[in-house]
């Protein structure tokens, strides 16, 4: 029901807002301080999750590059051991292929000495030896006469015999000594006072006399 053009509510709880508007404005603005003092909050706390999740990061980041730092120093200081290592392999191979350089034309001379010595009869003494052996640096002088072998050494020896030497048969014992190429006996000659017979052998000597104590094995 209207009366005079305006709509009244029939049963409607009645109202009155009897607050001045300075008080509603002061609620407001409270409530918007409160929803700011949060939102404040909230953008600390992120920026506190953020500062703690990168410092976390950075120290995880340290301790990586510690560890990667600490095996790289690790890693250079074994290859600094295999590098002397490799060194001092290199000078054992260069004084070990000097040593083969410098005794490969070595013969033992006193062992073979002693099996010249063997071979003569027992009564037999060497009164003087020559050596001519070749060496390293300097390639020996080989035979120009034909049908002679090739030799790196020559042994020239004088030899005594209280009886008259059987020279052939001194020969054919020197021919089963290492190396031998050929032998040459010279004069014969009688001592009047010390009745012994003196006679000069020539021996010619190959690289099978070689002693060879510094050859790599399997040669």
């Amino acid at each position: 029901m209207s009366q005079s053009g305006l709509d009244l509510a029939v049963g409607a709880e009645p109202r009155v807002d009897l607050l001045p508007p300075e008080v509603r404005a002061q609620r407001k603005s409270r409530s918007q301080h409160r929803m700011l003092g949060v939102g404040v909050l909230g953008v600390l706390v992120l920026t506190f999750a953020g500062v703690g999740g990168a410092s976390a990061l950075s120290l995880t980041a340290q301790s990586d590059l510690a560890l990667s730092q600490t095996e790289t120093g690790s890693l250079l200081a074994q290859q600094q051991k295999f590098i002397e290592v490799r060194k001092v392999q290199e000078e054992v191979k260069l004084v070990q292929a000097a040593q083969e350089v410098g005794a490969s034309t070595e013969i033992d001379w006193r062992d073979y000495l002693l099996k010249v010595q063997a071979t003569l009869p027992a009564e037999v003494v060497l009164q003087t030896i020559n050596i001519d052996s070749s060496s390293p640096l300097t390639a020996y002088t080989q035979p120009t006469v034909p049908l002679q072998g090739a030799r790196v050494a020559t042994l020239s020896f004088t030899a005594q015999s209280p009886t008259l030497p059987q020279v052939p048969s001194w020969l054919d014992s020197l021919a089963s000594l290492p190396g031998f190429v050929d032998a040459t006996p010279g004069s014969v000659t009688l001592d009047d006072q010390t009745h012994q017979y003196t006679v000069n052998i020539v021996m010619h000597i190959n690289e099978a006399a070689y002693s060879k104590r510094f050859a790599p094995k399997g040669k």
